[in-house]
């Protein structure tokens, strides 16, 4: 968390560090620290969750707040929207990532990739017309990982292009791929300089954006080498283009409902509150200063003998 996952502060909250380096320091510690398949899972679950809850909130209750959220605050209609797809590529990032440790094809790899970096784009554009106060920061961030997913399309469009025996577009495919990753670690940089809300997270850092590099780097030499002995082929001036679409993984926000109101809030009830009569509060006005009288020192004479001793 504290390396991969950019995180907006609430309202009401206090920023949260996951760091446990330095903390942690036996292995029964370790364990508890460390994204298992179940636990994997769980969060992939509580993402789909957490866009259905933002989902809901944006289609059925923030149009009813009787004084509309003010830009660039938890409640904006932009901001929820962002949040929705946000959640839903962070959630397709796991599937990613399970897809690759279980080597499953690279065809369904890229097109995952693919996927989460339009989502990413997608989100992005929906922050396009806020001012940059609220959303430069947050903009470098889905920045920076729609260009790292595109680049994993392209690494894994490059091994299935290799599989069919076009080795010249694959090679073309990879160094895109390489490309878009050195913009990425760009945008990294970028990122961490960008004043903003939210706390500043480390992607480049992360072991599975460092895998990338060399899983991109090793790639392209491998098919540099085979189009040297076998193939050949005369390398394309222009990027193949991804018209990929993933068929499995894809993820839909889980919907969500709010447990029914109690039955004694009746629309009669409600009728019955009228905010606009509620009293004004004067208790924040300032008060006049209340007159001081002075204290006069009761008048005690010592004596000599008070009938006290210590024994």
């Amino acid at each position: 968390m504290t390396h991969w996952f950019h995180r907006n502060p609430l309202k009401a909250t206090a920023p949260v560090s996951f760091n446990y380096y330095g903390v942690v320091t036996g292995p029964s510690a370790s364990k508890i620290c460390n994204i298992t398949e179940d636990e994997a899972k769980e969060v992939h679950r509580s993402l789909k969750i957490a866009a259905g809850i933002f989902k809901h909130l944006k289609e059925s209750h923030i149009p009813k707040l009787i004084t509309p959220a003010e830009k660039g605050r938890d409640l904006e209609s932009r901001l929820i929207e962002a949040y929705v797809i946000q959640c839903q590529a962070e959630a397709q990032e796991v599937t990613i990532a399970r897809a690759i440790e279980l080597k499953h094809a690279p065809g369904l790899i890229a097109a995952l990739a693919y996927e989460t970096a339009n989502f990413y784009q997608k989100a992005d554009h929906t922050l396009s017309s806020l001012e940059p106060a609220y959303s430069a920061k947050w903009r470098k961030y889905l920045h920076l990982k729609m260009c790292f997913y595109t680049a994993y399309a392209y690494c894994y469009h490059g091994e299935t292009l290799l599989a069919s025996d076009k080795c010249g577009e694959a090679i073309r495919s990879l160094q895109e791929a390489e490309k878009l990753y050195a913009k990425a670690e760009a945008l990294c940089k970028e990122y961490g300089e960008t004043k903003g809300p939210g706390p500043t997270v480390k992607p480049s850092g992360h072991l599975f954006f460092r895998k990338l590099g060399n899983l991109v780097k090793n790639t392209l030499e491998k098919c540099q080498r085979e189009n040297g002995f076998i193939y050949f082929q005369k390398i394309p001036t222009e990027a193949p283009q991804l018209e990929l679409k993933a068929n499995y993984g894809l993820v839909e926000p889980i919907p969500f409902e709010f447990p029914p109101a109690s039955a004694q809030w009746t629309p009669e009830t409600l009728a019955a509150f009228d905010l606009t009569k509620r009293p004004k509060d004067d208790s924040t006005k300032p008060k006049p200063e209340e007159e001081v009288k002075p204290v006069k020192e009761p008048d005690i004479k010592p004596q000599k003998d008070t009938g006290c001793y210590i024994s």
